[in-house]
């Protein structure tokens, strides 16, 4: 990360609340606003949908976009700008307000209301790498490609117990007899009553094998289809490289995991979902991706 630039408190803001953040933490959502309306112009906006938030960032003009919201809004803020290639002429800030704020704490953004809106005012803006995949997606913190989803199976049937009574536990042939002409009552009643739902879970989990995949950095294979792994990770690293991690299976001992660095990750195999940060994507055969080397930028405090 490189830092490029301080921000005078004479910069106009604008704020985009995101509706989750007001729904989330209210509170937190009036402590931003307060502190950036004392430190600086602003303009507050609140979209109500992707595509009214999308509408207000492609009307920033000269202001700079300060996102209240979770990892969800940052991702969302970068997606757009990338597809509209303004990344490089527009950094974010961003207030972390809602339930996922992982993303935001991992790349350094304060997660207090109050500190936050402080960076946002009196930080510096650091240029990041991004991966880029070939259809357009990014992903700014992780990637991570678990093994295949988990199935589910249907419940086995199970026979309806017949009432027991003085007469059906009896052995007596008139006591058989009575028996039959109750389950035949019970299986007609049964045709003729809806079957109501259940409230118990209809289906149990059953998880498939580990994935078969071919991961390439760079060109060279890292691992191959005939070796079966737990899982694959993929983060950008520094310096326009990306950093991998393949998990192999183990089998007896522990094995060690295959590591690699370098600007573009290819991976392929049967079909498989990938996270990307807090969105899961796909199922895809392949997918690529490829660093791309400060790409976008995000303020955060001032190091020392």
């Amino acid at each position: 990360m490189a830092e490029v630039a301080t921000f005078a408190t004479s910069d106009q803001l604008l704020i985009v609340i995101d509706p989750a953040a007001r729904r989330t933490d209210a509170e937190s959502v009036r402590i931003a606003k307060d502190v950036l309306s004392a430190g600086a112009a602003t303009k507050v906006c609140l979209p109500e949908g992707p595509e009214e938030f999308a509408r207000v960032l492609a009307r920033r003009g000269s202001r700079r976009p300060v996102l209240v919201g979770d990892d969800r809004a940052l991702m969302r803020a970068v997606s757009l700008l990338h597809r509209q290639r303004e990344l490089a002429g527009c950094a974010l800030s961003m207030v972390p307000v809602g339930g996922g704020l992982s993303l935001a704490g991992a790349l350094g953004v304060p997660t207090g209301a109050v500190a936050a809106a402080r960076a946002v005012l009196d930080g510096v803006v650091r240029r990041m790498d991004l991966l880029v995949d070939d259809s357009d997606g990014v992903v700014l913190g992780a990637l991570r490609i678990p093994s295949l989803p988990p199935m589910r199976e249907a419940p086995p049937v199970e026979a309806t117990p017949v009432p027991s009574g003085s007469r059906s536990d009896s052995g007596s042939g008139s006591g058989s007899a009575h028996a039959s002409w109750l389950r035949t009552c019970q299986s007609l009643v049964r045709t003729l009553v809806p079957v109501r739902p259940s409230r118990e879970p209809l289906a149990r989990v059953t998880r498939l094998g580990p994935a078969r995949l071919r991961v390439e950095v760079d060109g060279v294979t890292l691992v191959d289809l005939d070796q079966p792994v737990e899982g694959v990770s993929v983060t950008p690293g520094a310096s326009g490289l990306a950093e991998v991690v393949v998990r192999p299976v183990s089998v007896g001992a522990e094995a060690s995991p295959l590591c690699a660095r370098g600007r573009s990750v290819t991976v392929s195999g049967a079909d498989f979902r990938y996270r990307a940060d807090a969105v899961v994507a796909g199922p895809v055969r392949t997918r690529t991706w490829v660093v791309r080397e400060g790409a976008w930028g995000l303020t955060l405090p001032v190091v020392g």
